[in-house]
């Protein structure tokens, strides 16, 4: 059931721009018996799901030629503004606030290097350098902040495409060399026909222990029953 929530999760996202798809990693759950050299049934060892990962993987860079689409095509992070906090995202597809504030899809401000907001008008062209820098007019209004991670392993998801960083001493980093590109935006990662397959494969399974299960107790209800009529 973890497995099909998690692939018709990534399905549901594969159109959604900057969405890292989840991923299962499993491990064996030993029963009390599985000590016991003699207990090699399949009773004594059980599959199951520690923990899900997030893949980070870059998705598909589309070519949209809108102003307000940004892709990074290195590594990093947009930072954005949440409501506890800073946030994490590669979602890059942008809008001006009725504030004049550069902001996601979403409505989270994007930060600058100095950790303010990003203020522009929405009657005037819009140019991102491949720095990150936002211009309008030919006058510089702010660098839009791309930082790195030394470790991705802290970052948890807040909503469909942005991340928390839940370890205080994993500190995000400025990126020396980000690698902006406007008028183009990052897809999904979510690699469809395979996700697809999955998820037809693992509804099989499951159908075939719900099939199980309905075996064992109507075998179980069949022994109650002739136990029942040898004891009358």
């Amino acid at each position: 059931m973890q497995s099909l929530d998690l692939l018709a999760n990534n399905l549901a996202n594969a159109s959604t721009n900057g969405f890292k798809r989840d991923q299962e990693f499993y491990g064996v759950y030993s029963s009390a018996d599985s000590e016991n050299a003699d207990a090699t049934g399949p009773n004594s060892t059980l599959p199951v799901i520690q923990r899900q990962w997030t893949d980070f993987s870059t998705g598909s860079i589309q070519t949209t030629g809108n102003a307000l689409n940004i892709a990074l095509t290195g590594p990093g992070f947009l930072s954005v503004n949440g409501t506890s906090g800073p946030l994490y995202t590669r979602n890059g597809d942008l809008q001006i606030l009725s504030t004049g504030e550069l902001a996601t899809s979403d409505g989270r401000t994007v930060r600058n290097a100095a950790g303010g907001t990003i203020r522009i008008s929405s009657d005037q062209p819009v140019s991102i350098a491949a720095d990150g820098t936002v211009s309008q007019g030919g006058a510089p209004r702010g660098k839009i902040q791309v930082v790195n991670f030394k470790s991705t392993d802290s970052l948890i998801k807040m909503g469909n495409t942005c991340f928390v960083n839940s370890d205080p001493k994993n500190i995000p980093a400025d990126s020396a060399d980000p690698r902006v590109e406007q008028g183009k935006i990052e897809g999904s990662n979510v690699p469809v026909a395979e996700a697809a397959m999955r998820l037809v494969g693992m509804m099989r399974q499951f159908e075939m222990l719900q099939k199980a299960v309905s075996v064992s107790n109507d075998m179980d209800s069949k022994t109650i029953q002739e136990v029942a009529r040898v004891g009358s």
